[in-house]
């Protein structure tokens, strides 16, 4: 299992690696950072500070050791720079150290905030968005899909193969319009729901305080396609497993249907299931950025949207490098649960 989780764990990192230089070298090329963070009122003096400062009178590939050292956890810094940057971690050394680092993932040209801060502001409402939405798509799409395959060619199975083809074929940001439109707006009186909302308020002492109502739509929406995957896959899956010689030896020994559809089935139907629940988990991550931004959900797909605007590229960058971060750590952990929940399979 360990041997599995480094070799794992390696191929990931060289992911990352790869996803490091692309979002570099795709992001570094636009505009001129030093002017986005000057504004346009400035001296060249006050140019020439500023490019010093980010690297830019460097050439192409220095900056980019420079950026990998600072988004990297190993890395090498002088002692002026982890004072400067105020980085947190365990250094050794004198004038040059070498050490291990929350990553450094710069600073906002727009808020002049830390990248990392600004992200890690927003990172709860993404999870709580994500959670909600795949807890949804779970709690309904497995039950129907397994009552689906048990009822093949009944109206219960062709009312869910149908409405899984709706789900999957429509797009996110259009149903959050239609949904927000509709349920926010239309219906506002009947549902209780706002067309836009955050996942907390400011009250009148400056707190936050959490308003779950707001979750609501956003959540919907954004379950809505991995509901229909996940049910199409329970289905097919279910239908594979119930053929099998198991499953009429069960009903041999007097095992209920109940038992046998959903304690002997339904476990051996997980795997496909799992990939689906874990592989979208992670792209609902990833991809919330029109859903939070239709539904003004402060997460880091709005945060990323709002930056992408106002040119605000180290927030663009390190948000990706945040998606792609999770992403390879839910897959890794996918394949793990592959063993557990099915004996069959082995991870070496």
């Amino acid at each position: 299992m360990i041997k599995f989780i480094i070799k794992k764990s390696l191929y990931g990192l060289l992911v990352l690696v790869g996803v490091v230089v692309l979002v570099f070298f795709l992001f570094q090329g636009f505009g001129d950072p030093s002017r986005l963070v000057m504004g346009q009122s400035g001296d060249s003096t006050t140019q020439a500070n500023i490019k010093k400062e980010l690297y830019l009178d460097q050439p192409k590939w220095k900056q980019f050791i420079y950026y990998l050292n600072d988004v990297s956890p190993i890395c090498i810094h002088s002692k002026t720079e982890i004072e400067k940057k105020k980085l947190d971690g365990f250094f050794v050394g004198k004038e040059t150290k070498i050490g291990i680092k929350v990553p450094y993932l710069r600073t906002s040209y727009q808020t002049k905030r830390p990248v990392w801060n600004v992200l890690m502001q927003a990172l709860p409402g993404t999870l709580m968005l994500a959670f909600a939405a795949m807890f949804i798509a779970v709690l309904i799409g497995i039950p129907l899909g397994v009552m689906a395959a048990v009822k093949q060619n009944t109206w219960l199975d062709t009312s869910a193969i149908f409405s899984s083809i709706v789900g999957i074929s429509a797009p996110s940001f259009f149903m959050g319009i239609i949904i927000a439109y509709l349920f926010g707006f239309v219906l506002s009186d009947w549902t209780g729901l706002h067309i836009a909302g955050s996942w907390f308020v400011i009250d009148d002492d400056g707190n936050k305080r959490l308003t779950m109502q707001n979750l609501i739509l956003p959540a919907i929406t954004l379950g809505i396609r991995p509901l229909a995957i996940i049910t199409q896959l329970t289905r097919s899956a279910m239908l594979d497993v119930l053929d099998q010689d198991y499953i009429r030896t069960a009903y041999a020994k007097g095992l209920s249907k109940s038992q046998v559809i959903w304690k002997h089935g339904l476990r051996n139907a997980l795997n496909p299931v799992i990939t689906a629940i874990t592989g979208w988990f992670a792209e609902l991550l990833a991809g919330a950025f029109f859903v939070e931004y239709i539904f003004g959900w402060q997460g880091i797909g709005k945060v990323t949207v709002d930056a992408l605007e106002k040119l605000d590229y180290p927030v663009v960058m390190g948000s990706v490098l945040i998606a792609a971060t999770f992403f390879i750590l839910i897959n890794i952990l996918a394949d793990i649960l592959y063993g557990v929940v099915d004996p069959r399979v082995r991870v070496e």
